[in-house]
């Protein structure tokens, strides 16, 4: 798409615009043009840092994708490590609520639900390479906090609204450990192009997230279950 199809749709989206409002030609609100231009944006530095890496993404690869002006993702963000991180945070928020939407149709014990989760959460990856990628290939290397703040969020779950009721506390395996195992797991499959069949993973996952919290016979059993 050229630059003046770019402009041309951006004039249309923009608040104020000289446009006239009516049944034929009708305005677009501007908090949704807004919303539309930032989702547009994020959609493109998740393409681009697919397809060329992070540190090989521009603003203008963004800015093409996106079909904006360079001025229009400067209305947003400030630089692309600003957009980077809105998008990692977008696709967390949107893993979050997968997992609370599986989380309300388990019916079982809470390491049911955790299986559950898992089963959903890879389902999403797995239907998301671009945004798996930019989680779980390209965060690491461009701000290890953010891999560091997801690894908490999905600790915090564990321990606080799954597992802990139920168990009384860890059983001994270290949290920290087994999520490092279950990320270099997913990441591994990612590499290797292999995203799309991310799910054959649940049992170990499941195994891997159960153990600190129930104990290596229900780990197991639910390992199991998951084949």
């Amino acid at each position: 798409m050229g630059a003046g199809s770019a402009e041309e749709r951006e004039r249309t989206e923009q608040p104020g615009s000289l446009r006239d409002a009516g049944i034929l030609m009708p305005s677009i609100p501007w908090d949704i043009a807004a919303r539309s231009q930032r989702e547009r944006i994020l959609k493109a530095l998740t393409k681009s840092c697919a397809d060329k890496t992070f540190a090989s993404t521009t603003i203008a690869d963004i800015v093409s994708h996106a079909s904006i002006s360079r001025a229009t993702f400067y209305k947003h963000f400030s630089n692309k490590t600003e957009c980077f991180h809105a998008a990692t945070d977008s696709f967390v928020d949107e893993l979050q609520g997968v997992a609370t939407e599986a989380r309300a149709t388990a019916d079982g014990t809470k390491a049911e639900e955790v299986r559950t989760v898992i089963a959903a959460v890879l389902e999403r990856l797995a239907a998301k390479p671009e945004h798996a990628k930019l989680l779980l290939i390209e965060a690491p290397h461009v701000d290890s906090q953010i891999v560091c703040g997801y690894r908490r969020r999905v600790l915090d779950a564990l321990e606080a609204e799954l597992l802990e009721p139920e168990s009384g506390g860890r059983a001994g395996a270290d949290p920290e450990i087994a999520f490092g195992r279950a990320k270099v797991l997913v990441a591994e499959h990612i590499v290797a192009g292999d995203i799309e069949r991310l799910p054959v993973l649940l049992p170990e996952l499941v195994y891997i997230a159960l153990l600190p919290y129930v104990g290596q016979d229900t780990a197991l059993e639910q390992a199991q279950i998951a084949r």
